[in-house]
């Protein structure tokens, strides 16, 4: 029930991190696993899926920090997670895509930290209170990392357009 009830939204969380669908599936396959495991240890004053996605979270991080995955570019990424709309002009098309592309790589370059951050309220749309709970960390923190983060992201897209603009 579990895993039908919350493999998506894990699925979805592990993919935006790792950045390939394999990757993706045996993380979302770990982190069920993880959670059977540490099921004992859960306190059901907790909001449960908010303490899944912290376990997820943490999983994912430290997966991330043995592994150092490489930066990987978004080539692959699905369009549910920045939608795309049919354009009349062909141009204007391309340019959104090469965006997309464009702050995928941008996020990729985000330390892991500010990354998930950027990611639960930018892609999943979490409110601030949801992902601190999630993230264990103080509301103004979570603000914090995802100005900073937004801040990177604008400086990336900026300098993307004045390279594009200097063509």
């Amino acid at each position: 029930m579990l895993v039908n009830t919350y493999s998506k939204r894990i699925f979805n969380m592990a993919y935006q991190f790792a950045g390939s669908y394999q990757e993706a599936e045996d993380l979302t396959q770990d982190i069920f696993l993880k959670l059977y495991n540490s099921l004992s240890k859960y306190d059901f004053k907790r909001n449960f899926p908010a303490w899944l996605l912290t376990l997820a979270r943490n999983y994912l991080i430290d997966q991330y920090r043995r592994t150092k995955w490489e930066k990987k570019t978004r080539d692959d990424f699905n369009d549910h997670y920045l939608p795309s709309e049919a354009f009349e002009n062909p141009e204007e098309g391309v340019v959104k895509e090469e965006n997309k592309r464009t702050i995928w790589q941008g996020i990729n370059n985000l330390t892991s930290e500010i990354r998930m951050a950027v990611i639960l309220r930018d892609i999943q749309e979490k409110q601030y209170e949801e992902i601190a709970e999630i993230m264990s960390l103080p509301l103004g923190t979570v603000k914090s990392r995802i100005n900073r983060g937004r801040l990177q992201l604008a400086k990336i897209l900026k300098e993307k357009k004045e390279r594009r603009n200097e063509m």
